[in-house]
């Protein structure tokens, strides 16, 4: 039994053994079967890889020596850009207005331009090998693609590309189309073209694209006066745009310069001694302390994450808001489309602004006690008012659309489009003008100064509240005094209402007009039009009488040109038309020069100078007008509430202002006369016999006798006081300024009563 227990252990283990032995074999088969199998996939995955890697590598060599895939050229001219508003200077210099762009501010600046330095710290710094490789830095590439180097692998060329194509997707098929891009651009492109479309297209910080106005905004100056360490500066920014801003973060920005300089120190671009002077050069930025803007600048008040946001005045906002109706109605651009054009399209506008004169409205109506002397207060509160200022040929040089400072761009100019009530500054367009040029009354003409009975009643009433003197006075004094009774009865009893509407609307080009309201007696005679006029439109009529009788269009741009200047898309011109004769003209002018005679003479500057004028208040005095010039310009100021209401007494209104910015603008202009024919009308002297066709039943064809023109020096002048002709003695009136200073002014006094004319 034992033996058999032992026998049978013993073919058990025989069993087990077996067992063991005969599962071997299959395991040594398959693990030769595994090995081999790894090496077909092993050299399946290289031939595939290497089939792959040479279509990849022959379609890259393909698309690197083809057709070109960026064309640089069509970019510079089609890409956004920045475009300018210039303007002629009283020295006939042509200086900028304003930059316009929208997110993108970018000047284009040639590559011969551009600082050799500037162009070595950007190459130094961010890819030495620049002027070696063909658009890719192999090692670079494979060092960034390993891990093997901590610096990315791009090459400026690459840079270039992706700025151009604005693909930013993080992915291996973008890498290779952009390799593909940066080596075919090498093959089209000269190092020189390729690094100047990169150094204007790379984005610096605060908005700017590029190094023109990159070197603007940090340091106020053009880049082609960079120096070393500015243009270390600048380079170290496009790496972070916002850690090295050397207006946020100059600490950062300057360690950065320092290692910039370095590198190019190491690749033999500058000296030890320029390194040197670099890295100790005490750089002064645009919010910097000592930093001093040039002329037409202003310092940077960069305190937080932005530049502080500074608005464009209304005159460029008046220019940008022509140029786009002129591109529109010319070019069938939409509105968003024209805007586009001028903020992304390097436009050059030629604006006829003169900055001098603008400067004036802008100091003027940015300080606020002009227009309110009073607290701004809920019972009180502070006016508006808005100005226009033109030569006698239509040239707008200077136009404001608000008092206070200006908080917005492109806001409401209430200069051009807020038409107003103009009260009396209205007669001379609707009534004194063309009562002259139809020679029914002159300047001497005696009219009743009394109400016309209207509906019953006696109506108008005079601005002292009554209805007339019961007298005949002349047109002068009724002028000068701005009687509403004598406009209304040269109208009523001599024009007639239709004739006297259409000669204003036409001869002074009013667009506002409501035809159906203002063709009216009320509006005509006492300005109480439907929807008003605006300063552009007044002072443009009023520029009628002070250059002989011709009516030029307003313009505020002489042209404006694309980016490199070789194309002209708008131009104006602006023709004359005579719409008054030369005589008329002339007697309108000595007209409106006895209105203002003794309040002008109180300013510093404006009293040896010739000045018409106007002035105009609407019923309760919600509207106030005054609108004339001087031989130089025009002059039209309005002034009130956007909502009309009362404008409180303590106001002088209009003329205020208007004296201030005449005095001012004049203040270094050499003496000046109005252009004269030296003839007036005086009524029962020289007359003469005309043919006169029938025009109503006051005034019946046939053979008539007329005024004619004789000598101005033969005539005697009207007393503002007494109201007669008379003729003149002179004296001198001394006034003690301020400062103890004498000002002597000499003046005309009537031989009869006494009182200066002046």
């Amino acid at each position: 039994m034992a033996n058999s227990s032992a026998n049978a252990s013993k073919k058990m283990g025989t069993a087990k053994t077996s067992s063991k032995k005969k599962n071997k074999k299959p395991n040594k088969k398959a693990g030769r079967i595994a090995l081999l199998v790894i090496l077909c996939v092993l050299v399946v995955g290289m031939l595939t890889t290497a089939i792959i890697g040479g279509y990849v590598f022959f379609n890259i060599v393909s698309f690197a020596h083809g057709e070109i895939a960026i064309n640089l050229d069509d970019y510079k001219a089609n890409q956004n850009q920045t475009s300018f508003v210039y303007a002629y200077d009283s020295n006939n210099e042509l200086v900028e207005m304003a930059q316009l762009h929208g997110e993108e501010n970018r000047i284009w600046v040639d590559f011969d331009k551009m600082p050799e330095n500037l162009r070595n710290a950007f190459v130094c710094l961010e890819d030495k090998r620049f002027k070696k490789h063909h658009g890719v830095d192999w090692l670079r590439t494979f060092g960034a693609a390993t891990g093997l180097s901590s610096g990315g692998g791009s090459t400026i060329t690459q840079q270039l590309v992706k700025n151009l194509t604005n693909d930013k997707e993080v992915t291996v098929v973008r890498k290779f189309k952009e390799i593909e891009r940066a080596l075919n651009l090498e093959q089209h492109y000269s190092k020189d073209a390729i690094l100047e479309a990169y150094l204007n297209t790379l984005y610096l910080g605060n908005g700017c694209y590029g190094v023109q106005t990159a070197s603007e905004t940090y340091f106020g100056k053009d880049v082609s006066e960079l120096n070393l360490a500015e243009c270390a500066t600048l380079a170290v920014i496009t790496k972070a745009p916002t850690t090295y801003n050397p207006l946020l973060n100059p600490e950062s920005n300057k360690k950065r310069q320092e290692l910039c300089l370095k590198y190019m120190l190491e690749e033999k671009a500058i000296s030890k001694e320029e390194y040197e002077e670099a890295v100790n050069y005490k750089l002064v930025f645009t919010n910097s302390e000592g930093y001093v803007p040039k002329p037409g600048k202003t310092k940077n008040t960069t305190e937080d994450k932005n530049t502080e946001k500074e608005y464009q005045d209304f005159y460029v906002d008046y220019v940008i808001k022509t140029v786009c109706k002129d591109l529109m109605s010319k070019y069938g651009y939409t509105y968003r489309q024209a805007m586009e054009k001028i903020n992304y399209g390097g436009l050059k506008i030629y604006s006829a602004a003169n900055p001098d004169v603008q400067k004036v409205l802008n100091t003027v109506y940015s300080n606020r006690i002009a227009f309110d002397r009073e607290a701004d207060t809920a019972e009180h509160p502070a006016a508006q008012s808005a100005a226009t200022v033109m030569d006698y040929e239509g040239r707008i040089v200077g136009i404001v659309g608000q008092a206070g400072e200006k908080n917005g761009n492109l806001c409401l100019n209430r200069a051009s489009e807020s038409p107003r009530q103009p009260g009396s500054s209205i007669k001379p367009l609707s009534t004194y003008s063309l009562a002259l040029e139809k020679n029914y009354v002159n300047w001497s003409s005696m009219i009743l100064d009394y109400s016309i009975y209207q509906n019953g009643k006696l109506w108008p009433q005079n601005a002292d509240g009554t209805n007339g003197s019961k007298k005949e006075i002349t047109v002068q004094y009724a002028i000068q005094k701005s009687f509403n009774t004598v406009p209304v009865r040269i109208i009523t009893e001599m024009l007639g209402v239709n004739e006297a509407y259409n000669f204003m609307k036409k001869t002074f080009h009013l667009t506002t007009l409501d035809d159906s309201a203002d063709a009216n007696i009320a509006p005509l005679a006492t300005g109480a039009l439907t929807n008003g006029v605006t300063t552009v439109e007044m002072a443009a009529a009023y520029a009628v009488f002070g250059n002989n009788g011709y009516y030029y269009e307003p313009y505020c741009y002489y042209k404006v040109t694309n980016a490199t200047g070789t194309e002209v898309l708008l131009e104006t011109k602006s023709e004359p038309e005579r719409v008054l004769s030369e005589d008329t003209a002339e007697v309108m002018r000595e007209l409106l020069k006895t209105v203002p005679a003794r309040d002008f003479r109180k300013s510093k500057n404006l009293g040896k100078f010739e000045l018409m004028s106007k002035t105009g208040t609407t019923s309760d005095t919600k509207d106030s007008w005054i609108a004339g010039g001087t031989p130089y310009y025009v002059c039209a100021v309005w002034l009130g509430y956007d909502k009309p209401k009362v404008i409180p007494f303590r106001y002088s209104a209009s003329g205020r202002v208007y004296i201030e910015l005449l005095d001012r603008i004049h203040a270094n202009l050499p003496v000046k006369e109005f252009p004269k024919t030296g003839k007036v009308i005086v009524e029962g002297v020289n007359m003469v016999t005309r043919h006169q066709k029938a025009r109503n039943a006051m005034q019946p064809g046939g053979i008539v006798k007329k005024e004619a023109a004789i000598d101005a020096s033969n005539v005697m002048l009207i007393c503002p006081k007494c109201g007669k002709p008379t003729r003149v003695s002179h004296k001198v009136n001394v006034a003690v300024d301020a400062n103890g200073k004498k000002n002597r002014t000499m003046v005309r006094v009537c031989k009869k009563c006494g009182a200066d004319i002046d």
